[in-house]
């Protein structure tokens, strides 16, 4: 194999497919990256059995071939070379001599036969979206995803489309969050994807003006953005199906950097170590928030128009500060049904988002 390229692209090629290396494995072949030259382009993989990344970059291609290099040493060689061009060439024996002006290196790679192949993903159902609605959707909704392996299929999301209307779900046990956005689909689907896949493809939106297309198949989703394609494997498993409550007990409008910044400030008093929750009493015409940890104690009041009736209420501060902070409107409307049900975050008119945060029990004070 023998070619050369912009170091830039390249660089910026293995640096995303790398993410989808897997840092230690079993099979040598998974710390490193695929590389393919034919015809005018290269294509570029990482893979770790869950999750793969695979893109193309042009390059001048003089004798084709395939090789398997570290993923790690190749990217940090090319990042690091003097020149913009690149040249990249392979002998029998897997040694890869790379050379940018001056600085000259060869490294021992690996034959493409032991890497192993990307799932073929046959066709179950698609969908096309723009690119910056599907990142605000997954934005606001993945922090809730779990990191609890004891129930996987939490640590992802759910997606699903009907009857025009796509929405993402997340829950973790302590809070959920919901997002939806009408789309020009007349598809019905419904599939988990994990966390970490949609984490890739935030990274990978750039342009938020292209759109992004799903295909999903039995096992798998490949996601294409731009001249990216995430390879997934998707989660199994039933995922929570809860019923929102369709009223409140109690309700009020809020400015969401205020309530959050008040939060923030209660917050202070509490870290890993010290948890303590924060304390909401919540009246006709003002909320009164407080905490109360072994390092002191810190009060804040904020007005409120607030109907219904009077609660008193505990939360984990950072979920509700994650909450807070992925609401993308000014004001948020929040409901209430006792001191133990779920606080509902929505925005004020309609409900593009909403997010549910469970209550901590609160000690007598």
């Amino acid at each position: 194999m023998r070619f050369n390229c912009l170091r830039s692209d390249l660089s910026n090629a293995v640096s995303n497919v790398s993410r989808a290396v897997a840092a230690k494995s079993t099979l040598p072949a998974l710390e490193g990256v695929l590389i393919k030259a034919y015809g005018d382009q290269l294509e570029i993989c990482g893979y770790d059995l869950e999750i793969g990344i695979v893109t193309t970059v042009e390059a001048s291609i003089s004798e084709e071939g395939e090789i398997v290099v570290s993923a790690r040493l190749f990217n940090e060689i090319i990042r690091k070379l003097p020149e913009e061009i690149v040249n990249i060439e392979t002998d029998d024996k897997m040694i890869t001599y790379i050379n940018s002006g001056a600085a000259d290196y060869q490294i021992v790679g690996m034959n493409s036969s032991e890497y192993p192949e990307l799932p073929n993903v046959e066709e179950i159902s698609g969908l096309t979206i723009n690119a910056e609605i599907l990142k605000n959707m997954i934005r606001q909704t993945v922090f809730a995803t779990s990191d609890n392996m004891a129930k996987p299929i939490y640590t992802g999301s759910l997606f699903e489309v009907k009857e025009g209307l796509f929405k993402i779900e997340a829950v973790d046990g302590f809070r959920m969050a919901i997002r939806e956005e009408n789309v020009d689909s007349d598809i019905e689907a419904k599939f988990v994807v994990p966390g970490k896949t949609q984490n890739e493809i935030l990274k990978l939106i750039t342009d938020t003006k292209k759109d992004v297309v799903l295909t999903v198949g039995q096992r798998h989703i490949i996601i294409k953005i731009e001249n990216y394609s995430i390879i997934s494997r998707l989660l199994e498993g039933n995922f929570l199906d809860y019923k929102m409550p369709q009223s409140a007990s109690t309700e009020f409008v809020i400015n969401t950097r205020i309530l959050a910044s008040s939060v923030e400030r209660m917050a202070l008093l509490t870290n890993e170590k010290i948890q303590s929750p924060v304390r909401c009493a919540i009246s006709s015409n003002e909320i009164k928030l407080s905490c109360s940890t072994a390092v002191g104690r810190a009060n804040d009041l904020i007005s409120a128009s607030v109907v219904g009736n009077d609660v008193e209420i505990g939360f984990n501060n950072r979920y509700l500060l994650d909450a807070l902070k992925n609401a993308d409107t000014d004001e948020v409307k929040i409901m209430l049904n006792g001191s133990l049900q779920p606080m509902i975050i929505r925005p004020v008119d309609g409900q593009s988002f909403t997010f549910l945060v469970v209550p901590m029990r609160l000690a007598a004070e």
